[in-house]
């Protein structure tokens, strides 16, 4: 039985990845100096490589997290990181009104309340989608935002691509090449970047095609009807489970940060 992707496909899928992963990746943290100081201290955690996380302008970084400083400032901030094209995490207190962020890129802050790091990192998984890898695999404290996002949006993504598309067997090349994007960025994640790590994963992928068209097609003789419905069901809790799957097997044999790390930023 031919396999549902080619081995070029694959071989450019691992390229891009490969090239996606290079160069110094960096969330950068601004705003209130004090409160800045804070929250580049709780992304350091986790082991994280010393010079992933800087104090400073969004210029160079895969991100930047803003924490309002109430002046004016904050708008020429805000506005340099729109021209160099950074996404914003802008953390306000309640009821302040922000230039030049994405609403949904913001997290509130009531008076007097602690930093809410769990929105931040989620709101960082969530701006960042399939780019939240690399940076990721640098900071572990967005590990686990990051990969649950990738799980959802790629299960998401193949639940619609198998209920959309009718012609059998046409949606399979589509689905498993979706699965293996996912769990490679998964294992850039995590740092289980060598060929060694990723080839028992890259291999139950393509066995988890073949399983799930198996399932889809038994599924199809019994409820004909609500065809899309169920293809989609399939690929969905497939897709979900493989990547979950991947998760707990990388998260197992998670690779320590390099020695060589960047100095740490003042």
């Amino acid at each position: 039985m031919p396999l549902p992707v080619s081995a070029g496909a694959i071989r450019k899928l691992l390229r891009e990845i490969d090239s996606s992963g290079r160069g110094e990746h960096v969330l950068a943290v601004g705003g209130s100096s004090e409160l800045a100081a804070e929250l580049r201290q709780q992304f350091l955690r986790g082991r994280a490589d010393p010079g992933a996380v800087r104090l400073g302008g969004p210029e160079g970084s895969d991100v930047y997290v803003h924490v309002l400083a109430a002046h004016d400032a904050d708008a020429a901030v805000l506005r340099r990181a729109r021209r160099a094209r950074v996404p914003v995490i802008a953390i306000v207190p309640e009821s302040v009104e922000i230039p030049y962020v994405l609403a949904t890129d913001i997290v509130r802050v009531g008076d007097g309340g602690s930093l809410p790091l769990d929105a931040i990192v989620h709101a960082i998984a969530a701006r960042l989608g399939e780019g939240g890898a690399p940076l990721a695999a640098r900071v572990p404290l967005l590990r686990d935002a990051v990969c649950e996002q990738l799980v959802a949006s790629f299960a998401r993504k193949n639940g619609l691509l198998a209920a959309a598309i009718w012609i059998p067997g046409a949606d399979l090349p589509v689905l498993t090449l979706n699965q293996l994007r996912l769990v490679l960025r998964l294992a850039h994640a995590y740092r289980a970047d060598g060929v060694r790590e990723r080839l028992p994963e890259l291999a139950a992928t393509v066995g988890a095609g073949f399983g799930l068209r198996a399932v889809a097609r038994e599924l199809l003789d019994l409820v004909p009807i609500a065809g899309w419905a169920l293809k989609g069901a399939v690929a969905y809790g497939g897709t979900r489970a493989l990547g979950e799957a991947a998760c707990q097997r990388f998260a197992s044999g998670t690779t320590p940060p390099r020695a060589a790390a960047a100095p740490a930023a003042p």
